[in-house]
């Protein structure tokens, strides 16, 4: 597991009201605790996409997510109690943002060296986020992505400024917040664009998320 804190790119992208935050990593790394009963401790999610992963999303992001959680914008109970505003003050959102901003999970398998145990080569190996490929025509999927959503999400699905990295996502979660949205249960996050998915058939948003599968390993 590599953890890598880029701070000058943190500081550029926390700007709220204007006015450039900076941020304590320590701090968020101590918040973080709270987050990994549920999140785990590197941020990589769990329970096939229950639990969403966090872990290197993009910080405006983040932070936009949890004020909309605190200000019971986005609907979810369980994050109610972890961010209400005497638990979550602005300037712990932008350190915990911060801080699962800069953890950088692997997507491949680790390069054992002989000298480990069973246990050892277990655990390293459960460190590394690899989603299962999802069914569906990739090719087709990548033409829509680009069209339709890399404008947001970016060509490589890493996401921009507000919006989300999409890439190494759990399949089963992005599907329920694409559900959320074209039922105006979960509000967009651009009102412009709010359409796009619901133009959307079943079968091209299975097409999209097969394709997003496909990307996920960076290309050396």
């Amino acid at each position: 597991m590599r953890f890598r804190h880029l701070f000058v790119g943190y500081l550029a992208g926390l700007a709220l009201a204007g006015n450039v935050l900076a941020v304590d990593l320590e701090n968020g790394k101590e918040i973080n605790g709270t987050c990994a009963a549920c999140h785990g401790e590197d941020g990589a999610g769990g329970k096939k996409g229950e639990y969403p992963r966090i872990a290197g999303q993009r910080p405006k992001y983040i932070i936009s997510q949890l004020k909309n959680f605190r200000a019971r914008i986005r609907i979810n109970i369980p994050m109610f109690p972890y961010t209400q505003e005497r638990e979550l003050p602005d300037e712990d959102i932008a350190d915990i943002a911060a801080y699962l901003a800069g953890i950088e999970l692997s997507t491949k398998m680790p390069e054992f060296t002989g000298k480990e145990d069973a246990l050892t080569k277990l655990q390293m190996a459960a460190k590394v986020m690899i989603v299962p490929r999802a069914e569906g025509d990739i090719e087709a999927g990548g033409e829509l992505y680009q069209k339709k959503c890399a404008s947001c999400h970016a060509k490589t699905g890493k996401g921009r400024g507000m919006f989300p990295m999409l890439i190494g996502q759990y399949t089963n979660y992005l599907k329920r917040q694409v559900d959320l949205f074209r039922k105006g249960d979960r509000p967009h996050d651009e009102e412009a664009v709010g359409g796009v998915l619901n133009g959307l058939e079943e079968q091209q948003i299975q097409n999209v998320l097969a394709y997003l599968t496909s990307i996920q390993e960076p290309k050396e």
